[in-house]
């Protein structure tokens, strides 16, 4: 199978799931099957799917993260020893983990085609990320806490894992508890990777967007957990702040320096 092929091949499989959609036309345009995929993916319930799907899912998107450009955050110059910024999408960095701002209920988001973070990890990701985390819902059996963290694989993404964190989100003006909360997202985050040994990770600009966490504050608080978990011995070598915005990139390197 060639990609388009592949492509409307997992259309077809995901159609069939829903009496909704079953009879939905396939779009003749590249671009719009790959919204019609990637929104199919995106409004899925987590369950399993037949191996065939899933071996010419992660065929196509293999394919297509090695066609959008896999960063190695090896090679990114370094701010400061162990600590670089890079600007662009997270989801091509090849490293040992990159960090997902998840919400409580950490199964991804289900709006099609949104262009938060969260959907992006999982629409690359493949549809067995959901079901990981549903199954370590599941277990858990209640809301994931703001701060705390859960480690799942990346399946068809460039690094190896996700680590999954709930930021706080700011209804009004940032309280000192929705300080401390922020600081343990990152902590948490790094405490996990370096409990699998992992020895790079790259965070997202967590609680900030959709979270409403002032960009400036929200930077002072990871810079500052990060520079003060690095000092400590563990297997992290290599920090990568991933940011998407310019004024992200202003702030960080600001701080950093």
């Amino acid at each position: 199978m060639n990609q388009n092929e592949r492509r409307q091949f997992l259309i077809r499989e995901l159609l069939k799931e829903s009496d909704e959609y079953k009879n939905m036309q396939i779009p003749s345009g590249s671009v719009e099957q790959k919204q019609l995929l990637r929104g199919m993916m995106n409004i899925r319930r987590p369950k399993k799917i037949t191996p065939a799907f899933l071996a010419v899912q992660d065929e196509y998107l293999q394919k297509e993260n090695t066609d959008r450009g896999i960063v190695d955050v090896e090679k990114l110059p370094e701010i400061k020893k162990g600590i670089s910024v890079w600007q662009g999408d997270i989801t091509s960095l090849k490293c040992d983990a990159i960090v997902n701002a998840a919400n409580s209920g950490m199964t991804g988001c289900y709006v099609p085609n949104h262009r938060c973070i969260d959907n992006c990890i999982h629409s690359y990701a493949g549809i067995q990320l959901r079901l990981e985390c549903a199954e370590f819902m599941k277990k858990q059996g209640y809301e994931e806490p703001t701060g705390r963290a859960k480690i799942t694989k990346g399946y068809n993404l460039p690094s190896r894992y996700v680590i999954h964190t709930v930021g706080p989100i700011i209804y009004d003006h940032v309280r000192i508890r929705d300080e401390k909360l922020l600081a343990d997202c990152y902590r948490s985050c790094l405490e996990l990777a370096a409990q699998k040994g992992l020895g790079s990770i790259a965070f997202c600009c967590v609680s900030t967007g959709e979270f409403h966490f002032p960009n400036q504050k929200a930077a002072e608080i990871a810079v500052q957990t990060v520079n003060e978990f690095m000092q400590k011995e563990s297997s992290i070598t290599k920090v990568i702040f991933n940011v998407f915005k310019d004024i992200d990139k202003k702030i960080y390197e600001e701080l950093l320096r």
